[in-house]
């Protein structure tokens, strides 16, 4: 069986507890909480048995973090890819956090409404395409490997029931550092845990 028809196992989770340095919506910031940590490491030992090859966060603080604490648990290298950043709040950037006026546009996004978007920002189809190309070019370096993917919650779950084969998979909210599994092989897309 040639590389490209080797399967790559993603396993992607959301990151760790956060906690922000404002109480205003920004495309930046966040740092793992005490409990934060412990989750990162925890999900690490979930997975030790699992021969990680890799692992990939996005940009963000927030999955940094939580990305080098389970790969130093691991004895893996960590890579960074903007592919696998949050949605951005765009023109909401500096308005305060509990009004979260892009929670509206989400839920938008979630009844199948994708090309709405947030002033400024990308439309949840573009959100699932940048998700798509970030998870296909990591699936490419890895075939037949199993690597361990920080993202964050909202992309998540938007983009991997539009992306994966989800026969008897239920897609319910994710808690930090809860993970889900998928398989990709060349372009078929199966969503194997949640």
């Amino acid at each position: 069986m040639s590389d490209l028809q080797c399967a790559s196992r993603i396993i992607l989770a959301r990151h760790g507890e956060t906690e922000y340095e404002s109480d205003l919506l920004a495309d930046e910031g966040g740092s793992l909480t005490g409990l934060g940590r412990k989750q990162a490491s925890e999900l690490a030992e979930k997975l030790r048995e699992r021969k990680i090859a890799h692992v990939h966060t996005s940009t963000l603080a927030r999955a940094v973090q939580t990305g080098e604490i389970a790969a130093a648990r691991l004895g893996v290298a960590v890579s960074t890819h903007s592919a696998l950043a949050e949605f951005s709040c765009g023109e909401y950037a500096g308005l305060p956090r509990a009004d979260d006026p892009f929670a509206e546009v989400y839920l938008r996004w979630l009844d199948g409404e994708l090309d709405a978007r947030t002033p400024g920002a990308e439309t949840g189809s573009e959100g699932i395409d940048r998700l798509r190309s970030g998870l296909s070019d990591i699936a490419d370096q890895h075939r037949g490997e199993a690597v361990l993917v920080i993202s964050h919650g909202g992309l998540m779950r938007l983009g991997v029931p539009a992306l994966a084969r989800m026969s008897g998979v239920e897609p319910t909210q994710l808690a930090n550092c809860d993970a889900i599994e998928i398989d990709i092989d060349g372009d078929d897309w199966v969503c194997r845990s949640w």
